[in-house]
This record gives structure tokens, C-alpha cells and sequence, in this order.
């Protein structure tokens, strides 16, 4: 009888490990407006199962692409106020909050992904710091490939984009409409396949990655290749939530963000050739923009960077003063 007691004892026991064990694991929500087929969302998945592995299942986190859960405006909020704890979105989305937000998205300032990185690293500090003000802890950046037009028609001039109906996303491309006399019209990504095909939206400057996702072929024929700037995406999650993780925990968070972020600048790299070639296979026509366009977008890059130095004051002179000596 003393053995069988002993025996459901530790039976017992065991049972009520595995119970503390499984109280003890934390699951994380993160949403991204972004489809699953996206690189910025795989990876956020490669990121979500690094943690997985290094904190032996301790902390999950649950990706939720494809604006599923929050839209792209909304994301943000939500991890500040712990309805996701953490998040990912297009940083610039938020430029109105602070325009150390919108520093990547001033025309003609970082057109490559080497300049891209530089400009990140003349800027994190800034951008970590106004994060944190806000609740939020910066984990990692991912880059977007170079910044086009697409159009269903040659433009030969600034001046052919007047009266199109411009996609606007951020303060930078609602700028733009204002400039060249288009009409902005606010399509976040998850809305913009439906916007193209019920001509909603009829010209508009993003990413070839964009419009793979979009399937832009559908809808639009032209891709000008301006390469006008590379913005990021940025993930952070709720200080709050990061600091009530064990330290190790924290460690692995940290160790598979600098992981994730090394690795989306590669992807950005590699998924940009990839896009280019799909826009080409799918029918659009992508060509180099004219000179004249070129020095039209010239100019209307020069007023943006002007109206961002402006809004910035000391703080983005100070970027703009590391970004130049690097």
C-alpha cells in the first residue's frame, strides 16, 4: 500500500508539474497588415519560431498577417494599449506622432539598401527613444525594396501625373499628390487589390513587392523604376509585456530580433531582383523613368526633404548630420 501511495504520489507530482509548467508558458499575439506569402511576414514567422525553439516553447507568439486582426493604422495602438503585445507596421504610417517616423521615407535620401542600413543606424536611436516614450520597445527593421510608379499610362513628365488618382499611405505620398496635382486617396495594403480592380486607385509610388502581392498587372501597366526611397517596417512589442518575461526569455526576444533583422535586409536584397522579374513575367511594362521625369521627381524629392527638416527641427538635423558622415 506504502508503494502504490508512493506511486500516485508521484504521479501526482509529475501532474501538477506539467500543470505549472504549461501556466508558465506565454503566448504572444502579433499582427502585421501584410500576406502570408510576403517576405516581411516570413520573416516574422522565422523570428516567432527562433523564440519558440531558444525559450523551449516558454514564450510563444502568434503571427496574424494580412490585416486580420488590426489594420495597418491601428496596429500600433493596439500594442500600446495591450490588446496585441507586440506588432508590426510600416513605420511611416506614424510620422504625424514624430517625423523621426518619416525619416525613411524622404525622397532621394537612402536609395539603396547599403544607404538604407546607414540611415537606419543614424536613426534607431532616435526612433528606439521615441518608441519607448510611447510604451513600446523596438525589436527589429526590415526593409522594403525600392520605391516605383505604377501607372496605366506613360509618364514622360511630373506633369503627366496630375488628376490620377493617387494611392496614399503615408504624410510623405499624400505630399506628393499635393505636388504634382494628383488627387490622394487613402488605400492601406490590404485594401489595395480591391481599390486597383474597382479603379479607385489609378497611379501610385510603392514597392514591386507591392504590387506582386496586389497582382498590379491586373489593373495598371507601367512600373517607372524611380527608386525614390526604401522605407522599413519595424517590429516592437509592449514594454510592459517584454519586462514581465523571465531575463532568458528576454535575451532569446532580443538574440532572434537582431537575427531577423540581419536577416530581412538579405531578403529585401534577394526578394527585390525576384520582384522585378515577376512585374516583367506578369506583363507590366518596367522601365527606367526619363530625364525629365526624373528631374521633376528631383524637385519634388527636394520640397519633402525640406518640409521634413523643417518638422524635425534639431533632432533630424542631428540624424541627417550622422547619416552624412557615415
Amino acid at each position: 500500500m506504502i508503494s502504490s501511495l508512493v506511486r500516485t504520489g508521484l504521479v501526482t507530482a509529475a501532474i501538477f508539474a506539467a500543470a505549472g509548467s504549461a501556466l508558465a508558458q506565454t503566448t504572444w499575439v502579433l499582427p502585421s497588415a501584410y500576406p502570408p506569402a510576403n517576405y516581411h511576414v516570413q520573416n516574422l514567422s522565422q523570428f516567432a519560431s527562433d523564440v519558440d525553439a531558444a525559450t523551449n516553447g516558454a514564450l510563444k507568439i502568434a503571427v496574424h498577417p494580412n490585416a486580420s486582426l488590426f489594420k495597418a493604422p491601428d496596429i500600433k495602438r493596439a500594442v500600446q494599449t495591450g490588446q496585441a503585445q507586440a506588432g508590426e507596421v510600416l513605420i511611416s504610417l506614424h510620422e504625424n506622432e514624430n517625423p523621426v517616423f518619416g525619416i525613411d521615407v524622404v525622397p532621394f535620401l537612402a536609395t539603396s539598401f547599403e544607404q538604407s542600413k546607414k540611415l537606419w543606424e543614424a536613426s534607431k536611436p532616435a526612433i528606439e527613444k521615441a518608441l519607448d516614450e510611447q510604451g513600446l520597445k523596438l525589436l527589429y527593421a526590415t526593409p522594403w525594396p525600392p520605391q516605383g510608379i505604377f501607372t496605366k499610362k506613360e509618364l514622360n513628365s511630373v506633369d503627366d501625373l496630375a488628376g490620377l488618382k493617387w494611392r496614399a499611405y503615408n504624410v510623405g505620398t499624400a505630399r506628393i499628390a499635393e505636388l504634382v496635382n494628383a488627387q490622394p486617396v487613402t488605400i492601406q495594403a490590404a485594401e489595395l487589390p480591391q481599390a486597383l480592380a474597382t479603379g479607385v486607385v489609378d497611379g501610385l509610388m510603392t514597392s514591386s513587392a507591392t504590387g506582386v502581392d496586389s497582382k498590379i498587372w491586373e489593373s495598371l501597366t507601367h512600373y517607372y523604376d524611380t527608386q525614390a526611397w526604401i522605407p522599413k517596417n519595424v517590429v516592437f512589442v509592449n514594454k510592459e509585456a517584454f519586462e514581465a518575461l523571465d531575463p532568458a526569455v528576454q535575451k532569446a526576444v532580443i538574440d532572434a530580433a537582431a537575427a531577423a533583422e540581419t536577416r530581412g535586409f538579405g531578403l529585401g536584397v534577394e526578394k527585390t531582383a525576384a520582384y522585378m522579374d515577376s512585374l516583367k513575367q506578369n506583363g507590366m511594362q518596367v522601365v527606367a523613368p526619363s530625364e525629365e521625369l526624373k528631374t521633376g521627381l528631383a524637385e519634388v524629392g527636394a520640397k519633402l526633404t525640406e518640409d521634413w527638416a523643417a518638422k524635425a527641427g534639431d533632432g533630424g538635423k542631428a540624424i541627417l548630420d550622422a547619416y552624412s558622415k557615415m
